[in-house]
């Protein structure tokens, strides 16, 4: 260890993983460390033994559930999107990390399979999301002037261009609001509940009195993204799991230079007189350095915590109930429906996936906890599961950091939030990005390079 990297990064979670390839990609000499003995930190993926030991201790998994090789279950912390928070875990077809994934080549390392179906809950029953204005027209969600009403909305925002003035319709969206542009079309509570939550994807209401123009972004990638497998959904997921990302990502930092140690116990951030970072102590040897990278665990002092995210792991011999069948689904539950202050997700991936033994299904239950009681919490979304052969609950804290990397050169990242996507997790890496390289991370690829596994 006695050497002097560019950049030493702390913990194989997916960001610091996406970050260690992107910056080995830049030329920088990067040292990676984990104080686990495996890859992936929170965002990895546990077989059924794994899981059993986490959260029942010793207790053996009963043999009905099948071979423990059979099962990759993500613990990814966003709650993914399963991170130190377990976060959800789509991947939007047109969106940040997939183009991250092509613009490193990392898509050589991993296959994907589109996610069958995209739903939402409204008024105690399970919709599919419609994202166009052909699938507005034949929504059950809406009356008949309602779909009308949506269709003219929809067909504006597929038709609106950032470099066409025609397609604005005398709008400036940098200073309409968000609700402005949805009352322009007289649109009903019920229907901004679901394109707001369901198509945009945000996770509150306070969107609504921001600039339309994000709105209208988030609305034509989700449509955009659908278009892409012309499937039911317009997420993709890794075959065998989120557990794949990180290793897919510490593949590309290897070979373009990056060094990796494992089982590294006790990383000691070390800093010198002027309180700029000058290596990492690790079993009496330190590793000199210009930055770090690392997840909150290893900066502790320089974090604060912002929420928690409260999750069920679900072992099922069926899919979800109103999914049409699906293997795979995300139901988003928007807060407003269940009298929250937050959306409430649910993930389901399965044996289609590779992530379970044949006729098992793994759902997720994910939400930012009001309370501290996560099976009272998780009721709504675990009432629309049906039975369930065995639940896992737990809880885990959110953190963001509140160091000045300017003044230490310490680059801390965001704990997962308890969305099924990725778009936030992306975003977080690509700031951080920019605030350690002083660049802006070209992501105009060519998304045709991206493939999803047929049926």
């Amino acid at each position: 260890m006695d050497e002097e990297y560019d950049v030493i990064v702390l913990g194989t979670g997916l960001k610091e993983c996406i970050l260690s390839g992107l910056l080995s990609v830049d030329g920088l000499k990067v040292l990676h460390m984990d104080r686990n003995d495996y890859y992936g930190g929170e965002s990895t993926s546990l077989n059924l033994t794994q899981l059993w030991k986490h959260f029942k201790g010793d207790d053996k998994p009963p043999e009905t559930l099948g071979a423990s090789r059979d099962y990759n279950v993500d613990m990814m912390p966003k709650a993914c999107n399963l991170t130190s928070k377990f976060l959800l875990f789509f991947m939007m077809a047109n969106g940040s990390l997939v183009r991250i994934l092509i613009h490193t080549s990392v898509t050589k390392y991993l296959n994907f399979k589109a996610v069958d179906g995209s739903f939402v809950y409204n008024k105690s029953k399970i919709y599919k999301v419609p994202a166009t204005d052909v699938e507005a027209l034949k929504s059950p969600l809406m009356g008949l002037f309602e779909k009308r009403r949506a269709r003219k909305f929809f067909i504006y925002v597929q038709d609106y261009e950032d470099n066409d003035p025609k397609s604005h319709e005398g709008l400036d969206l940098n200073k309409v609001s968000a609700k402005e542009l949805v009352s322009k079309y007289g649109l009903e509570d019920d229907t901004i509940d679901f394109i707001g939550h369901a198509l945009a994807l945000y996770s509150c209401d306070s969107y609504l009195d921001q600039p339309a123009l994000d709105f209208v972004k988030r609305m034509k990638l989700y449509s955009e993204s659908l278009a892409r497998f012309q499937g039911g959904s317009p997420y993709i997921y890794p075959l065998y799991g989120l557990g794949e990302l990180p290793q897919a990502f510490a593949r590309l930092s290897a070979v373009y230079g990056g060094t990796y140690m494992l089982n590294k116990p006790e990383c000691k951030v070390e800093f010198g007189d002027d309180g700029k970072v000058i290596g990492v102590t690790s079993e009496g040897e330190t590793a000199k350095c210009k930055k770090v990278v690392c997840d909150p665990s290893y900066l502790s002092d320089r974090v604060k915590k912002v929420g928690k995210v409260a999750r069920a792991i679900c072992i099922m011999s069926h899919p979800i109930p109103d999914t049409n069948d699906s293997h795979s689904a995300q139901v988003i539950l928007p807060q407003k429906q269940l009298g929250r202050k937050s959306d409430m997700y649910l993930f389901c991936c399965s044996y289609a996936h590779n992530v379970a033994p044949k006729g098992k299904y793994i759902a997720f239950v994910l939400t930012e906890a009001e309370t501290d009681d996560p099976k009272v919490e998780l009721e709504p979304g675990i009432k629309l599961l049906g039975p369930v052969d065995e639940i896992f609950y737990d809880t885990y804290d959110r953190y963001v950091p509140t160091n000045d990397h300017t003044a230490d050169n310490c680059f801390i990242s965001a704990s997962y939030d308890p969305t099924t996507h990725f778009e936030t997790t992306v975003n977080d890496v690509i700031q951080m990005y920019t605030k350690i390289t002083g660049k802006v991370l070209d992501l105009s690829v060519d998304l045709s390079a991206a493939s999803a596994a047929e049926e």
